[in-house]
This record gives C-alpha cells, structure tokens and sequence, in this order.
C-alpha cells in the first residue's frame, strides 16, 4: 500500500519520496513532505505542494489530498483500503511476503553443551527464532546456525564432573577440585555413564594437583567428555524444541574446525597479523579497535578460545553469505572487537558482521525470586518456565522490549486473564473475532467478497491499522527488533478492542462491511502471532 502511493508519487517527483505516518489522524494516513522537490523546481514549498495536490486529485487510490505547509497530506480511498483487505482475506498467511533479497547466516544461542538451557539463553533464543521468523518472511534468506563448543577446558572438565560423580554414586572415594560442574543433571548424566561404560571404567581415581592455589584434576580421557557433550546437546535440542524455536538448519562442531588451524594462522602469518611475544602467539587486534592485542596460541602450542573463534568465522565468509548475524549474550561485548579485528586480517570484510547483544533476564514468581533448579545447581532452566507458564506467553513477554535492554518480569503475571497481560490481550482480540464468526455460522472466506465502502471513521481507522503489518515486519527485520512487531499487534488489539465495545457488528445495518473488516484484523493477529512463534488462540 506505501509502495503504491510511493509510486504515484515518483510518476510527478522523479523518485519515491519519504512517505511518513501523520502523529495525529486528522492529518490523513500518510504525510509526503516537498520541500526537497519545490526547491529542485525554484518553487514556494506551499505553493508546490498546492499544485501537486491538484494533480493527485484524480487518483482512485485517495480520498483526498491536501497541501499543508510543505506537506501533502493523503486519505486512501475506500476502493484502495479494500482491494488490500481483499489480498489480506487471499494470501493468508502468505500476506506481505517477499522475496530476493540479501542471503543471511544467522547464529543464535551457541550455549556450551555442558549443561541444559537456562532463562538466559531462552531470551537469545526466542529473540534470534522471531528473526528468522520475520526475515524469512518478507524475502530474506536466512540460514540459521548452531555454533557448538565441543573443544577446549569445558567439554574435558563435563566429563571429569560426570566421572568424579559416577565415582560417589558407586561409593568410591572423591577428591572435588575448585572448578567443576554441579548440579542433579551431572548425578543423572553419571549414572547413565555407569551403565555405559560399566563400573570399572570409574575405579581409577583422579589425581588432584595445586595449580596457582586452585585445585585442578587430570582428567585426558576424552571418550567420556564426548559421550556426555552429546548427552547435553540432545537435552539443548529438547529445550529448543520445547521453546518452539524452528529447527536450526546448521549444527557446526567447534573441534572439526580446528584442523584448519594451520591454514588460517599462514592467512593471518601472512596479512601480518600475528606476533611471538612470552612464549605466546598475539594477535594485533589493537590495531582494530580492540583495547589490547590477544593470545591465540598459547605456551603449550594449543590454540585459544579466540583461535576457535577465528577459524569459524573464516569458515562462515568462505561460504558466501552477504550479511552475517551473531547473536550473543551481552557478557561477550568485549569480544566483539577481537573477532572484527580477526576479520578483517582474514581478508574479508568485517561491516557485513552484526553482533547483536542479548540481555539476561530477572525473574520473579509472586514477587519474589524464581527458585533456582535444584537439577542445574544455581540457574533458572528453560524447561521450568515453560511448563510453568508457556512456550507462547514466555515468547510473548521476551518479545516486548528490546533483546538488548533488561527485563524483568513476574511469572504469575503472565497467567492473568486480564489486560494487565499484553499475551492474553492479544490473544483474546484474535479469539474474539473467531468468537463473532463461530456464533455466526460463517468463516472469513464468506465476506471476502463484501465491498468496502462508505467507511466510517472508525471502520477505516482499525482496517488501515490492520494493513500496517508490511512496513511493520520489514521495519522489525531491518532495525533487529522483533519487539515492534509484538508492540503493533498490542496497539492493533487495544483498537479492535475499542471498536467493538464501541460498535455493533452484528445485526448492525453494516454487518457486512464490519464483519469483513473484523476478518482482516483476526487474520493479520494470526499471521502476526506466527511470526511470533506463537500460535493464536481460537477460544478463551
């Protein structure tokens, strides 16, 4: 609908010019500003703007149009207004759908498999799932990607937890070092490696040494660490699913990539990248932004986290994409430079890299602090907020602010049946409508066919409210913000909500015409819900 009056605009302009949005609805439903275009043409913008509009008068797409101040001020037609209701009522939940544009590798959650998911990485993951959700929507080609941690200290220190731990439950004795990890899922995780392995796997016991006044264990036997990261990560795919996050299209192993270490460490030798300095290999990141240079290959000759780290995202470049997205949780920003810097040495362009940061969450239940797992020790895990209150309305109140900015929320409130609930608000407008249709006796294909005309006000108002959602979506996808997809379909509730405690529909001399309207907004609700990763409720 934009793009069409855009168009009518550029056939006077030369170009499509700004279209904007008037703050207050008296001034029309779009406001083109000409200053730029009488001062092209050594005109008075007033008097410009006057002569345009009596050009624009004969359009069937406007109602009218008016010149204020360097402005031209439009009212769409009710002809115009219905023959995208009608498309809305056609394509469904293919409505304002795209395609051909840019190819997209997005990388979301990436958590250690070293444990389940915790509410941390559920905002991540939601935020990163609503992305894909909408890009892939209006025309992107977003391939998503899982960047698993299975090399390095963590996975060998997974396997020693479950080792020491098998060892307890056989009642053998066990010396804990400081750095290990705990909780009921490491018990569970042991006993399934007794009955694995068998019990004389375990009988060995691990030698404890002083390490700069920590203690450390030696623990080389990776086949457990394996077989307890593969544990993990089908646990991770069962919190994905449960979150209802669509299935990642790549899952890439951090120790398969690590055999192109040699490769792209003569890339960075050769780009002059890399410098010996205490026995360690240094990257000159500084150069790019970062606040010191960092180590990559340490005293030993093993690479570094940040080695990893290079490597994939050589892998990444190499494969083509225009754009790349990481999202990560906002304790990596530090990191962001060192890994542009990376980039950038590689050869490759380090602008096409977004980093999006991803806030934690404070939970409450009844005001107080949610209980910690008992199962993951000392974190909050997905899989109990779910069956607390909803893979839906978690996605739904995550999706209300920017990833980027703190949130805080009580649990108890998303169960309210109220408007205080902006999950249960949405949901009833859509439920509503289905509601008026059941009782009925009709679907919404019955009144595709009802001409628009004659619109009232307030008729109008809610329909082109409704028919907001294309720019609504490709602003969401353009900014990364999902939240202002989730924060039009409240505004859209609050006006449908308003409407019809204001207006009868039926049995009303315009029941049609109300009726058809009510069925573009059910309509938009549930494609805007599915976007989401949520699905519409059809009753409450």
């Amino acid at each position: 609908m934009k793009k069409r009056v855009a168009d009518i605009f550029k056939d006077h302009l030369g170009e499509h010019p700004p279209i904007n949005k008037p703050k207050q609805k008296e001034f029309g439903h779009y406001a083109v500003p000409v200053f730029k275009y009488a001062k092209m043409n050594k005109q008075n913008p007033v008097e410009f703007a006057k002569n345009l509009c009596e050009k624009l008068g004969k359009c069937e797409e406007f109602e009218s149009v008016e010149p204020l101040s360097g402005f031209v001020n439009i009212k769409l037609s009710d002809k115009f207004l219905d023959e995208f209701a009608n498309r809305v009522l056609e394509e469904k939940e293919n409505f304002a759908k795209g395609e051909g544009k840019e190819k997209i590798l997005l990388e979301y959650i990436s958590a250690n498999p070293t444990g389940p998911l915790h509410i941390g990485h559920a905002r991540g993951a939601i935020f990163g799932d609503a992305l894909t959700r909408i890009g892939r929507h209006v025309g992107y080609d977003v391939v998503t990607e899982y960047y698993v941690n299975d090399a390095g200290r963590q996975i060998t220190l997974l396997g020693l937890s479950v080792y020491l731990a098998a060892r307890e439950i056989l009642g053998l004795e066990v010396e804990w070092p400081d750095e290990y990890y705990r909780g009921e899922y490491i018990k569970d995780l042991a006993k399934e490696a007794i009955e694995e392995f068998g019990e004389d796997y375990f009988k060995n016991p691990v030698e404890i040494v002083e390490n700069e006044g920590k203690k450390e264990a030696k623990f080389e036997d990776e086949r457990l660490s394996l077989w307890a990261k593969d544990k993990m990560l089908e646990e991770i795919k069962s919190d994905i699913k449960a979150l209802n996050v669509t299935p990642f299209d790549n899952w890439v192993s951090e120790r398969s990539l690590y055999k192109y270490w040699d490769e792209v460490r003569k890339i960075l030798e050769e780009h002059g990248a890399l410098y010996e300095k205490d026995g360690k290999i240094w990257l000159k990141s500084s150069e790019y932004k970062d606040e010191k240079d960092r180590v990559v290959v340490r005293e030993d000759g093993r690479p570094t986290y940040l080695a990893g780290d290079i490597i994939y995202h050589w892998d990444k470049f190499k494969r083509g994409f225009d754009r790349y997205i990481n999202i990560w949780g906002a304790d990596h920003h530090g990191y962001i430079a060192r890994v542009k810097a990376a980039i950038k040495f590689l050869g490759f362009e380090p602008e096409k890299l977004e980093i999006l940061l991803s806030q934690m969450v404070k939970l409450l239940k009844g005001g107080e602090p949610y209980k910690m797992s008992k199962r993951a020790g000392n974190f909050i895990l997905v899989r109990d907020v779910v069956e607390d209150v909803g893979a839906d309305a978690l996605r739904f109140v995550f999706l209300t602010k920017k990833a980027d900015t703190h949130l805080e929320f009580d649990v108890d409130d998303l169960n309210k049946q109220d408007a205080s609930n902006p999950s249960y608000y949405v949901n009833y407008a859509h439920a509503r409508v289905r509601s008026i249709f059941r009782n009925k006796g009709i679907d919404y294909d019955d009144v595709k066919n009802v001409e628009l005309k004659d619109l009232s006000e307030d008729e109008k108002d809610l329909l082109f409210l409704a028919l907001q959602i294309p720019y609504v979506l490709e602003d969401a996808f353009s900014a990364r913000e999902p939240h202002r997809l989730t924060n039009y379909l409240i505004d859209l509730a609050s006006e449908f909500h308003s409407f019809y405690n204001k207006n009868k529909v039926i049995g009303s001399e315009r029941e049609d015409i109300r009726l058809k309207i009510l069925a573009v907004v059910g309509s938009i609700i549930k494609l805007g819900l599915s976007l989401l990763g949520i699905t519409a409720k059809e009753k409450m």
